[in-house]
C-alpha cells in the first residue's frame, strides 16, 4: 500500500477503509428487516430535511400570524412550541406531519404500525432539543428516533 492509499483512506473515513477491506455494511434499514427501495424503506436525508423544512416553515407562520405581533426572539420561541405540539398531535395519530406528508413519509415503531404516545413525546422532546437529531447510526436514524424505537419510512 502507498502512501496515496493510506491518505485516501483516512481522508474518506473508517467506512470506506472498511469497505476497501472488504467488510459488508449491507444497506439501510437491513437490520430493521427494511426493504432496500420503494416503501416502507428507510426515508433518504434529503427528503427528511425538507419535510423538516416545511414543517418548520408552517410553525414559523403560525407563530407569526397568531402569536409574535411582530417580535421575532417570540416567533422563534413560539414557532418551537408550536413544532413540538404539531409533532406530538400529529405523528402521535396518523403518523406523519404536514411536511412528512407531502415527502411521502411516516414514522413508524421499530417493528411496525404505530408509535404509543409516550415514545412519541419523547421523539418530539429530543428532536426539539435539536442535538439528537444531528448523531446518527448506520441506518440514517437520528438519536431521537434510536431512543424513542421509531423510524421514518417512505410511503
Amino acid at each position: 500500500m502507498d502512501n496515496r492509499q493510506v491518505i485516501g483512506s483516512w481522508l474518506s473515513g473508517p467506512r470506506a477503509a472498511a469497505e476497501d477491506a472488504g467488510v459488508d455494511f449491507g444497506y439501510r434499514g437491513e437490520q430493521l428487516g427494511l426493504p432496500k427501495e420503494g416503501p416502507g424503506s428507510i426515508a433518504r436525508p434529503g427528503r427528511r430535511m425538507g419535510a423538516l423544512a416545511v414543517d418548520w416553515a408552517l410553525c414559523l407562520l403560525i407563530a407569526y400570524g397568531l402569536f409574535a405581533r411582530g417580535d421575532m426572539q417570540a416567533m422563534g420561541n413560539w414557532a418551537l412550541g408550536i413544532f413540538f405540539v404539531m409533532s406530538v398531535l400529529t405523528v402521535g395519530t396518523v403518523g406523519c406531519t404536514p411536511g412528512k406528508a407531502l415527502f411521502r413519509l411516516r414514522v413508524v415503531a421499530e417493528g411496525g404500525g404505530r408509535l404509543g404516545i409516550v415514545r412519541v413525546l419523547l421523539r418530539s422532546v429530543l428532536l426539539c432539543v435539536g442535538i439528537p437529531a444531528l448523531i446518527w447510526d448506520r441506518d440514517g436514524r437520528g438519536l431521537h428516533e434510536r431512543l424513542a424505537r421509531a423510524v421514518q419510512v417512505r410511503i
